[in-house]
């Protein structure tokens, strides 16, 4: 098998174009980049019973760019210099980037999986999470609620993002515990959305109990105000002190209106937050997901067809509520005609979601209290 090499002048303009650190010794490292392709595109000749793909210069050019990094980064110049004349190092490193692309490249482990990143299931949902997150991003906050309401919005979608990525790899039980956390955000992000600004002003004061109860606050004479201010309002609620931890996690509901504790909600998620968010329809899937998260025997005997279908189809339920969130919140954040954009990529893609999901569906028999 042959592979490209690529000349001094090639390497050099691959440099700039991946925006590489400046001060690197590029004549050296073109020296290992060309050692490195030899010796893999040797091994893959040499080597029986693989089929090895084409040898990819610029992954090779990024290993060596990263080991060298690496290495230097706490060395003076003086010592830089030293290494760049030390053939030993040069050795070492052409011989351990050479191992690696070997290795992670051609060689990698791969979990029987029912996706890849072309299939129209994650291609499409891909598309579209990474337009919300650019926009996101783009998009400047103007309040500490609107600042909340975004960075739960990035936190959920790249959160979709990475159950995908596990998906694609065959790691279907892992992207399965993992939807258990996003869904968790929604729901707590549901909640804030759905009741206003005083479940807004009274979880940012939790999270400032929950920062206390880490004892991340440098200030003890700080750190005990918070907690007398703690045990008050749960005296206030009837609390007893082995309450305090559900007290901090989901205390921030007792500022919802006309409710109240252990008739309408209990400290909890399942019982508070999700129910509170009208998603009580997912506890059963979530009790499932959970006992994964805790390496239960569903952790290491499961159906992988099963937990790939169950994950697809509460990513695509979880995602499309988040986006009527982040649909309403970039139109009351951009200009008109930016938001238009918006109405475009929906009118193009949604639809293909919905049938996707709907497919998904009718093919696995699986929703909610399935």
């Amino acid at each position: 098998m042959k592979g490209i090499i690529y000349d001094k002048e090639t390497f050099l303009k691959v440099i700039e174009t991946l925006n590489a650190p400046k001060n690197l010794d590029y004549q050296f490292l073109y020296g290992v980049y060309k050692a490195v392709s030899e010796t893999i595109i040797e091994v893959m000749n040499s080597t029986e019973g693989y089929n090895f793909t084409p040898l990819n210069p610029v992954t090779v050019i990024l290993y060596i760019i990263n080991e060298y990094a690496y290495a230097t980064l706490k060395l003076d110049k003086n010592s830089i210099y030293n290494l760049s004349n030390d053939e030993k190092f040069s050795n070492l490193l052409a011989s351990t980037c050479a191992d690696k692309y070997i290795t992670n490249e051609q060689l990698s482990y791969k979990s029987q999986s029912y996706l890849n990143r072309f299939s129209p299931s994650v291609s499409t949902l891909s598309l579209y999470l990474n337009f919300i997150l650019r926009s996101l991003e783009s998009i400047k906050t103007k309040n500490q609620y609107n600042k909340l309401v975004s960075d739960m919005l990035k936190k959920a979608f790249s959160m979709g993002k990475c159950i995908l990525n596990l998906l694609i790899d065959g790691f279907e039980t892992e992207a399965f515990s993992t939807w258990r956390t996003l869904h968790e955000n929604e729901c707590i992000l549901m909640c804030l959305i759905k009741y206003g600004e005083p479940i807004f002003k009274a979880y940012f004061r939790h999270v400032t109990y929950a920062i206390a109860y880490r004892k991340q606050i440098k200030s003890k004479e700080e750190t005990d105000k918070i907690f007398e201010e703690i045990k008050f309002n749960m005296k206030e609620h009837d609390l007893k002190s082995k309450d305090m931890k559900k007290y901090i996690e989901y205390g921030y509901l007792f500022a919802i209106k006309n409710i109240n504790l252990n008739t309408d909600f209990k400290l909890n998620f399942r019982d508070g937050v999700e129910k509170l968010a009208g998603l009580s329809e997912y506890s059963k899937v979530y009790e499932m997901s959970s006992e994964i998260s805790h390496s239960s025997p569903l952790l290491l005997y499961s159906k992988k067809e099963y937990y790939y279908a169950i994950t697809i189809i509460n990513l695509y339920e979880s995602f499309f509520r988040l986006e009527k969130i982040f649909e309403e919140y970039y139109k009351q954040n951009v200009e008109e005609k930016i938001a238009l954009q918006y109405s475009i990529l929906k009118a193009t893609y949604l639809r293909q979601l919905h049938y996707i999901h709907q497919d998904f569906s009718n093919s696995f028999k699986i929703g909610p209290e399935n």
